[in-house]
């Protein structure tokens, strides 16, 4: 973040010293989550999700890594090593457990920061870029996730690959050489598990680029804030270390007692269990679901039902269902109001809530059967979804009246007395 008032960094230590000027390390991360990164000084605890994001893509990587030591990518014995890792492998129940939850937990973060971002308007002016590689960052995230959903070869992996491999199908003239070209064939088998594999290895670590990329799309602007003003001056940021290094600390102490407690006493509350048996090609499971964090989408996929003109149902629910995370990207443009937080936009705040019923709703329909009133549920959430973002969000930003924003972020803090008081010491100061 280039703010005149921040410090030039130069280390204390001799032997950082030296590092420094040959390896400007010690001044990066000074300059990145230490002292010299001025931060809005009334950041509440939804600012925390960024950093447990981070926490959960490591336990997800090192995890990871060591599964990959004892699993084995093939059709016949996938389902086997698996078990193997289960029930031999010292401590090989804990990593897969971890690595299992730590996926569900990376997502609960993920989307609780998208939220923060869609109220607190933090995809808006300056900060576009930083909105749009997070949304590279969730779209990533979907396709590492649903890969690492195949790898463990049961019931529910097989029938997952090859349900949604088969959506591409649905895409004329390439459709059924893209579905091939992804399995390696015409069924998943060893070829597409091979190819699952080698991504769902891959990809962790092409987020990890992005995520820097993202991070640094963030120190341009610097961060935002919950009401969205502007930094003025030194009186309206504190240095990230120590206020809210302690700060995230707190959030991750919380986390982590999460992800305990689902660690070692409901390991499998998440999980299907028609994945813990074998894939069996011969068996079809009586209702094919993904994991619940890809169940709104699911939703969205499966409202299509009958064909209109000459587009069948089966495309228009694939177009819908990338269309819904495509829309993102254009969200800095469809909201238009000069006002960034929710806090202060009472329209917009009333429809935010409506928003996160629906994305509720249309989780729970994902994950119950295709059958009636979900469907019809489903289709009504899906047009509300659009409508949201298409047509209610461009129309607020025109014809809301928004409430009066503070002077300031420490006016905001402080109030207006206290605010002009320690405008006035600042000033005297810098005298």
């Amino acid at each position: 973040m280039s703010f005149p008032w921040a410090e030039h960094y130069t280390p204390k230590n001799p032997l950082m010293q030296w590092i420094d000027t040959r390896l400007p390390l010690p001044r990066l991360v000074y300059n990145a989550v230490g002292a010299g990164y001025p931060v809005p000084r009334n950041l509440n605890y939804f600012w925390n999700f960024g950093v447990l994001a981070g926490v959960a893509l490591t336990i997800q990587l090192i995890t990871g890594i060591v599964l990959a030591m004892h699993y084995a990518a093939s059709a016949g014995i996938a389902f086997d090593s698996v078990e193997h890792i289960m029930r031999d492998v010292n401590s090989g129940w804990l990593l897969r457990y971890a690595h299992a939850n730590g996926a569900s937990f990376f997502f609960i973060v993920v989307y609780l920061h998208i939220f923060r971002g869609l109220f607190y308007g933090s995809y808006k002016a300056p900060r576009e870029m930083v909105w749009l590689l997070g949304v590279v960052i969730f779209i990533l995230m979907m396709a590492t996730a649903f890969m690492g959903y195949v790898l463990p070869w049961g019931q529910m992996s097989f029938w997952g690959a090859k349900v949604i491999t088969g959506l591409f199908g649905a895409i004329p003239l390439v459709g059924d050489p893209i579905q091939t070209w992804l399995l390696g064939g015409f069924a998943p088998g060893d070829a597409a598990l091979n190819r699952f594999f080698s991504l769902h290895y891959l990809l962790p670590f092409v987020i990890a680029g992005v995520i820097i990329l993202h991070i640094w799309a963030l120190h341009i602007p610097g961060s935002s804030n919950p009401t969205g003003v502007d930094v003025q001056g030194p009186q309206d940021t504190v240095p990230f270390h120590p206020y809210y290094t302690a700060k995230d600390g707190f959030g991750l102490g919380i986390f982590l007692i999460l992800f305990a407690i689902m660690l070692f006493f409901l390991p499998n509350a998440l999980g299907h269990p028609d994945n813990y048996i074998a894939a069996n090609p011969l068996s079809t499971p009586a209702h094919i679901v993904p994991e619940w964090y890809f169940w709104p989408f699911y939703a969205i996929l499966r409202a299509f039902t009958f064909d209109f003109l000459f587009i069948p149902a089966k495309l228009m629910g694939v177009m819908a269902m990338f269309a819904s995370m495509l829309v993102l990207f254009v969200l800095p443009w469809l909201d238009n109001s000069p006002v960034r937080s929710g806090s202060y936009r009472p329209l917009f705040k009333q429809f935010f809530w409506v928003l996160v019923i629906d994305v509720l709703i249309l989780g729970y329909c994902g994950g119950a059967p295709a059958e009636e009133p979900f469907v019809m549920i489903s289709q009504l959430a899906s047009a509300y979804y659009f409508a949201h973002f298409l047509i209610i969000l461009p129309i607020i930003s025109k014809i809301e009246k928004p409430l009066p924003l503070p002077g300031s972020i420490t006016e905001s803090v402080l109030g207006k007395d206290h605010a002009a008081a320690g405008g006035k010491t600042a000033a005297v100061s810098a005298e």
